[in-house]
């Protein structure tokens, strides 16, 4: 057995990039939260490579007191990656992760805290009973895990994003996942334990602009599909056997039906034939080039981040 002393009772970890009008707002309420809950804390800002002056502000706050403190990673790496270098650095018995703007209240932790301790659990999620977001947004995040759930390995909640709570077990658990492609609500759910769930109504964005583009969004929904689901594959293969019957029943129908010949060896649609079947083998060809590159991808075992300074002590 592997016996953890924690230094401190609770870690906060908080991805920041570009947020520095809402850093000072940030800073207070979390203080105050924690500070509600008598538990001694550090809460670690995660700087993704900001260019807004958001790092000097956040150096500011260590210096006035220890117990923020600051992780400067070399680059942008990407949200989760910026989750993942903070939870590495956690000290806590305990760790909650929260987004840097504003929309996941600090004030939630301590009640989090307090259920995973009376009900003996061992993760709890804060659940997104309505979504601070637009429509379309909405809609699309929606769709997700409508999809997500069920064509996944894993079961998925789509109310469940990054905010959470997890006892030293758990976390660990998180940690030990080698990956460099990352989904960690999807990761938290693969790796079980006993798990439960806070209702919260997540708050529109304060200030500044959302860091989370389509792009982004895009390429997090593929990393989660390719990492936890097999089913692009098995609609390969089912499409590829669909159209190899559709074609042996033509070739009968045209051996026995003479007639139908002439239909068949219509120039155009014998070209919009061709078309259509180039695109699908081009598609196809991409949805496994993608599962290749990924696997290449994982094989070169490249660190998820760099860590430029830390400002911990």
């Amino acid at each position: 057995k592997i016996y953890w002393k924690a230094k401190v009772m609770i870690s906060v970890v908080v991805p920041v990039y570009n947020e520095l009008p809402l850093l000072s707002e940030l800073r207070a309420r979390t203080v105050k939260a924690m500070e509600s809950a008598g538990e001694s804390f550090e809460i670690i800002f995660v700087d993704d490579g900001s260019r807004d002056g958001s790092l000097q502000v956040l150096m500011e706050f260590h210096r006035e007191d220890p117990r923020l403190k600051v992780i400067e990673l070399s680059r942008n790496f990407g949200h989760q990656s910026a989750i993942s270098a903070g939870l590495e650095q956690a000290n806590g018995e305990y760790v909650a992760v929260m987004d840097g703007d504003l929309q996941d209240p600090p004030e939630l932790i301590p009640i989090m805290m307090a259920k995973l301790r009376s009900e003996d659990l061992d993760v709890v999620n804060a659940k997104r009973a309505t979504r601070g977001e637009r429509l379309f947004r909405k809609l699309m995040a929606n769709l997700f895990h409508y999809v997500f759930s069920r064509l996944s390995e894993i079961r998925s909640h789509g109310s469940f994003g990054n905010f959470c709570l997890l006892n030293r077990k758990s976390l660990e658990a998180l940690r030990s996942f080698p990956e460099e492609g990352r989904y960690l609500p999807g990761l938290r759910s693969y790796m079980g334990f006993r798990q439960g769930s806070i209702p919260y109504d997540r708050e529109p964005r304060k200030a500044g602009r959302t860091k989370m583009s389509a792009g982004r969004l895009l390429r997090l929904a593929a990393d989660a599909f390719l990492a936890f689901s097999h089913w692009p594959v098995k609609l390969c293969l089912s499409i590829g056997l669909l159209g190899t019957m559709i074609c042996l029943v033509l070739a009968i129908v045209k051996i026995t039906q003479p007639g139908v010949s002439s239909v068949l060896q219509n120039t155009e649609l014998g070209a919009i034939a061709l078309f259509m079947l180039g695109f699908v083998q081009l598609t196809f060809i991409g949805i496994l080039g993608e599962y290749l590159f990924r696997t290449y991808r994982e094989s070169l075992r490249r660190p998820v981040y760099f860590i430029r300074n830390r400002y911990l002590g």
